[in-house]
């Protein structure tokens, strides 16, 4: 399908992302997507304090747009700062969804009332943000959510009603974290065989019947009912089970991912300069890479949200030090909660010749690089799937969220993870080394490639399923 002239297809298309990294740049290559591929007119909406770190970290200019592809902000309802970091998410959750619909429905209106834009004829926003299915409600035009979890992941967060109405979360006191409790398997969840409560999103590992996230997310869960379709940054072949299970419970499902696979056919270098990183990245790494063997380097990157302590992260240091594996370590400034990221002087002299330390990277082509030989990963939704499609196993160290079932997919399902249970150095040497230069590893190595594969045939056209399904969701939900 080619691009569409924009001039005949007045369609405008407001696209609105939850304000966290991880949520932003899926929804920008969507947004790309529907603009290249579908003609739309695109509004993407970020929040004040995001849309001041984009340009902070891209150039004063780097959100202008194009005459049909533009930037709009509302606030987040948070006190202002000029820090560099992350939000809290649950100050944001609760944030957003009590602040957010009055700026929304008075944007669109702005929108309405201009006159050198077609009227908004469609919604797509986060699933974490459906505060704006009212806007599209009196505004009588389609509105699709978009869940940037893994399908599986979603799955799980569809049984926070069920897992409270048994009494299973929150848990009777904290001792339930260690005791062994989150072992305790269900086997009633749609499409999953059967999970462990230590898998499901971590949200349920609350003492606080009152606790926000375990309330929002059940709520938008709940509002996800009234969408007139859901989409998912995943392919039918990874996730088939669950993906047909939703079939009874959901409206209309597409899955249309990897994104960043199907964003590859958008040939036009205008929209190729927008760009959605947070941070500055530092390409730099991209030549070191250049100078390693195939497969022999170690990435380690815990994304855009994960904090540790600074125990942990020396722990890490060593793990990686002592397996004697080269090694791409992304350090975010505010890693360490509460203080500064400092590595220990022994340690950096020690791996200097073969440890780069950056503090962000374009991960999709790091991932893509045939040097890579694994990664050491929180499991974010974003980060495991740009590992499926670069054919990268992976040793997983989930945080929060759905984190936790993304580590068990790749684990017991998938067969590309190995799961740190106890971040001690001793344990991560012996996993990078299983994984860089073990049996396992290269059993490994062989399943990523499969699913390196598949990943690629869903997004390519005119037959794979993820191209089809995209081409389907714009005609018959988005242009209704």
């Amino acid at each position: 399908m080619g691009s569409l002239d924009i001039t005949k297809n007045p369609s405008h298309v407001v696209c609105i992302p939850f304000p966290a990294q991880g949520h932003i740049n899926p929804m920008l290559k969507l947004a790309k997507l529907l603009h290249f591929k579908g003609g739309f007119h695109v509004t993407f909406v970020n929040t004040e304090y995001n849309h001041k770190r984009l340009l902070k970290a891209r150039g004063p200019n780097s959100l202008n747009g194009l005459p049909s592809f533009r930037f709009e902000t509302i606030p987040d309802g948070l006190p202002e700062s000029d820090v560099d970091v992350t939000q809290d998410i649950p100050s944001l959750c609760e944030s957003t969804r009590a602040t957010c619909s009055p700026h929304f429905k008075k944007l669109l209106s702005k929108l309405n009332n201009a006159i050198d834009t077609p009227p908004v004829t469609c919604i797509v926003s986060d699933g974490c943000m459906s505060f704006t299915l009212d806007a599209a409600q009196e505004l009588n035009i389609p509105e699709v959510l978009f869940w940037t979890t893994s399908a599986c992941g979603f799955m799980c967060y569809m049984q926070y009603r069920k897992l409270i109405e048994e009494g299973l979360t929150p848990l009777k006191d904290s001792s339930y974290i260690t005791n062994g409790y989150l072992e305790t398997t269900i086997d009633w969840v749609p499409g999953i065989k059967e999970i462990r409560l230590k898998d499901i999103p971590s949200f349920i590992r609350t003492t606080n019947p009152n606790d926000i996230m375990l309330d929002f997310l059940r709520g938008e869960c709940q509002r996800a009912q009234k969408a007139s379709a859901i989409i998912f940054n995943t392919f039918d072949n990874l996730e088939h089970d669950v993906l047909e299970a939703f079939s009874s419970i959901l409206p209309p499902v597409y899955s249309i991912g990897p994104l960043h696979l199907l964003i590859k056919d958008v040939t036009n270098k205008e929209l190729d300069s927008i760009g959605s990183n947070l941070w500055k990245e530092e390409p730099e790494c991209l030549e070191w890479l250049n100078s390693k063997e195939p497969n022999s380097v170690v990435y380690v990157n815990f994304g855009s949200i994960t904090v540790m302590t600074s125990e942990q992260m020396i722990e890490f240091a060593w793990g990686l030090s002592n397996s004697k594996m080269p090694f791409l370590w992304v350090i975010r400034p505010d890693l360490v909660a509460g203080e500064n990221a400092v590595l220990p002087l022994e340690f950096l002299e020690e791996t200097q010749n073969r440890g780069l330390l950056s503090s962000w990277c374009p991960q999709e082509e790091v991932l893509g690089h045939s040097s890579i030989g694994g990664f050491l990963t929180h499991n974010g939704w974003n980060s495991t799937l740009e590992s499926v499609c670069g054919g990268v196993p992976m040793i997983c160290w989930p945080f929060f969220t759905e984190q936790q079932t993304n580590c068990r997919f790749c684990c017991n399902e998938w067969g590309i993870g190995l799961e740190i249970e106890d971040a001690k150095r001793d344990k991560i040497e012996i996993l990078v080394k299983e994984l860089m230069e073990g049996e396992k590893g290269k059993e490994m190595k062989e399943k990523a490639l499969q699913w390196k594969k598949l990943a690629h045939n869903a997004a390519s056209g005119p037959h794979g399923s993820s191209f089809m399904n995209l081409e389907n969701l714009i005609h018959d939900v988005l242009l209704k």
